[in-house]
């Protein structure tokens, strides 16, 4: 059975999403996607309001992340700019899926008079979060062979944390040969990173000594792990990635100013591999939608 769905804003991992769920014979209306030419297909309206968008359609689908302002939603491809509260105002309680969405979203909504309406924040769905590494980690290898003259045969590669991308992602730099340590707090975590057969360190326990020998050191724990002394400690020649959401792990001005090797690799599964992100976000929609 198709469904109608009004696709608000997004990049292009929502834009390949509208795509695929038209082709799945789903009924499709945009708002705020006006630049993306490509959607161009007869079971894609592009409305001219918002409220007819929303009016059109059964579901809303917002972006990932839905707002980085807490104000409108994130719409790259639109010069309209959509405020966050006239979508919950006109949403007249239909469901809304997007991704990273505020807690202030959600006060939005208690202040409504309208009829409940049901916001799902598809990040937070384990399905879509285990999936999701699956590219991360295929980014950041490619951005450690981009950004450094080395290959990863061999090379001393450290990782902060030991949540779910940390886990992909060791296991495939591993795949590749690179001496592979893992750095957590928990003892579980330890035991685990043992497990698997990497070299574990605990994280409260970093030095400048023992960040020297490091060639890549990747970050995943989103909270200040690398201040302005750690940063010292690593070699010129060493190429820092860090993963994590803001306000990330690594103090930023400090590494400017050290002039190390630096990336801050937000949002990489929308950006490496938006089309395989799409079809991992669908079949999240879909089974949520089969559990309403």
């Amino acid at each position: 059975m198709s469904t109608k769905f009004s696709i608000i804003g997004g990049d292009l991992r929502i834009i390949k999403l509208a795509q695929i769920l038209a082709k799945d014979g789903n009924e499709i209306f945009t708002y705020g996607l006006d630049k993306a030419k490509e959607l161009k297909n007869e079971n894609i309206v592009f409305c001219d309001t918002l409220n007819e968008a929303i009016e059109s359609s059964e579901i809303i689908i917002g972006p990932i992340p839905f707002s980085s302002n807490g104000i409108e939603i994130n719409a790259p491809f639109s010069d309209e700019k959509i405020e966050i509260k006239d979508i919950i105002h006109n949403s007249n309680g239909r469901m809304i899926i997007a991704g990273a969405i505020n807690k202030d979203v959600y006060e939005m909504q208690k202040n409504e008079d309208e009829e409940c309406i049901k916001i799902v924040d598809i990040m937070n769905r384990e399905e879509l979060a285990v999936l999701n590494t699956i590219s991360t980690a295929e980014g950041t290898i490619e951005l450690m062979i981009a950004n450094t003259n080395k290959i990863l045969h061999g090379a001393e590669v450290l990782i902060l944390g030991f949540g779910r991308v940390a886990k992909t992602l060791a296991n495939k730099i591993n795949a590749l040969s690179a001496k592979v340590t893992c750095a957590a707090r928990k003892e579980k975590d330890i035991a685990w990173i043992k497990t698997y057969g990497y070299k574990e360190t605990n994280i409260n326990e970093l030095s400048n000594e023992k960040l020297q020998k490091y060639d890549f050191i990747i970050n995943t724990v989103p909270k200040l792990i690398l201040n302005e002394e750690l940063l010292s400690g690593i070699k010129k020649e060493c190429l820092v990635i860090d993963l994590a959401s803001k306000p990330g792990g690594i103090d930023r001005k400090s590494a400017k100013e050290k002039e190390i090797n630096y990336i801050w690799a937000l949002a990489l599964p929308g950006k490496i591999a938006p089309v395989t992100t799409a079809e991992f976000i669908k079949d999240t929609i879909y089974n949520i939608l089969r559990k309403r």
